[in-house]
């Protein structure tokens, strides 16, 4: 095997939960569903989550428009606590080592008026994915501007990823 990060990246050799104890990442409790719906799915090799607010303890960690009353940093941070309640939902349903790759993350941004920073505020899951995962982290990738998320969030995140 070469380096870690390729041999993390081969499908048979999948040691996501010891990387994530190399980050010091403890993944969170799932998040209790809002309404009527599960918090991941699979079919067939993938596996979808339920979009995921950030959501902390049970509680939401801020509110408001990024650009107004949350900050661009604060909404990155706020779109790492999203993704990593999304690989709570697959760690809970397959377990996290069995994860192939990250194939697709799709945030949504609640955004002041003329707003445009999207894409700086979802790398806050993107670069997450990059720390744990490597190079079975790159994914494609979504970030919309919205006017509104539930309860007043100011991002929230899901994720498709590839397992085995």
């Amino acid at each position: 095997m070469t380096s870690g990060g390729q041999e993390r990246s081969d499908p048979g050799n999948r040691h996501w939960s010891a990387r994530l104890d190399e980050l010091g990442i403890a993944l969170p409790e799932v998040v209790a569903p809002l309404a009527a719906y599960v918090p991941a799915v699979r079919t067939g090799n993938l596996v979808y989550t339920a979009g995921q607010l950030p959501i902390s303890g049970g509680e939401l960690a801020d509110t408001g428009k990024v650009g107004a009353e949350v900050s661009v940093e604060d909404a990155a941070h706020l779109a790492r606590r999203c993704a990593l309640n999304a690989l709570a939902a697959i760690d809970a349903l397959v377990g996290i080592d069995a994860v192939v790759r990250v194939v697709k993350v799709v945030g949504f941004v609640a955004s002041a008026p003329g707003f445009g920073g999207q894409p700086v505020v979802i790398n806050g899951a993107s670069e997450l994915f990059g720390e744990i995962f490597g190079e079975a982290g790159a994914h494609a990738r979504s970030a919309v501007g919205v006017s509104e998320l539930p309860r007043n969030a100011p991002v929230e995140v899901e994720v498709i990823v590839e397992v085995a």
